[in-house]
């Protein structure tokens, strides 16, 4: 076995050798190296709380749309909010996803891999009451009416922002690529909506390291937040703190735009943003028989 750079085999896509220093160099996407896990953590928590304070001095509650993961900044925006006395009673939160079981029914939130028991775990109920989004302000997306959610945001006069990371086959939230042999233009996945779609196995394969790397329990269906609605926010900020996203990130930012990598749909917006940690930054090792 040998460690070589991507160059040296015609097979392998020229983005993967990208060094750090050069990401999102001839893109339109800011490109953030931060530190370590937790680096990105905090800043991804000052990014949310930015968007609060942002919107209160505009005289009412920010419209996020959120993910889960990564999963550490949680915590650490309610450390936040309760020691700066941060009033998110009015703040609408848009979860972008959630796991539904086969007969297309949310999970329980009491289940292990629930959103809704995680958002509420670790961010809702830690939170001083008097401080939270209203109980009516936490949304997540549902099977029975997806089309609520284009309604919400339309009501709530747009996205201020949406957060999220990117999935090992570039997805944001649950969009999942095109599959092999199907053919979605750029402008058509840009315009699907909030919809109940099954997952990939890339996706659930990935997604069952959280259980040991048990496939079989990770559920095979979601809703998720569309694409129309995650670029229709006015600002985009991805966060990637995972190894295994430092190839994907340079297929985002330097490979072609296209449904195959719905991430690489950010170059289309007008602000958007990825921050990394700095392992995700480093080119991927090739290793080359």
């Amino acid at each position: 076995m040998r460690t070589g750079s991507p160059h040296e085999d015609p097979r392998l896509p020229d983005y993967l050798s990208v060094p750090a220093a050069r990401l999102g160099v001839g893109t339109p996407v800011k490109v953030r190296v931060l530190g370590d896990q937790m680096a990105v953590a905090r800043d991804m928590a000052g990014a949310f709380r930015e968007e609060f304070m942002r919107a209160a001095a505009e005289g009412r509650g920010a419209t996020l749309i959120v993910p889960v993961g990564p999963v550490d900044h949680y915590p650490i925006l309610a450390e936040m909010i309760n020691g700066e006395r941060i009033d998110c009673r009015d703040a609408v939160l848009i979860n972008m996803d959630e796991y539904l079981d086969d007969g297309g029914e949310p999970i329980p939130a009491g289940h292990p891999l629930s959103f809704r028991g995680f958002m509420e775990r670790k961010f809702y109920g830690l939170l001083d009451p008097s401080l939270a989004p209203r109980p009516e302000n936490r949304i997540f997306p549902g099977p029975d009416d997806p089309g609520a959610i284009a309604g919400l945001i339309a009501a709530r006069g747009g996205v201020d922002a949406c957060f999220g990371g990117i999935g090992i086959n570039g997805h944001i939230a649950f969009n999942e690529p095109p599959e092999p042999g199907q053919h979605v233009s750029v402008e058509e996945f840009a315009e699907l909506p909030t919809r109940v779609l099954a997952l990939s196995r890339e996706t659930r394969t990935i997604n069952s390291v959280t259980v040991g790397g048990e496939i079989s329990v990770i559920p095979r269906l979601a809703v998720t937040v569309g694409m129309r609605e995650c670029l229709g926010a006015r600002r985009v900020r991805l966060y990637c703190n995972r190894p295994w996203q430092s190839a994907v990130v340079r297929r985002a930012l330097h490979g072609p735009v296209t449904a195959d990598c719905p991430a690489s749909l950010i170059r289309l917006h007008a602000d958007a943003s990825l921050s990394i940690a700095d392992y995700v930054a480093r080119p991927p090792e090739i290793m080359l028989r």
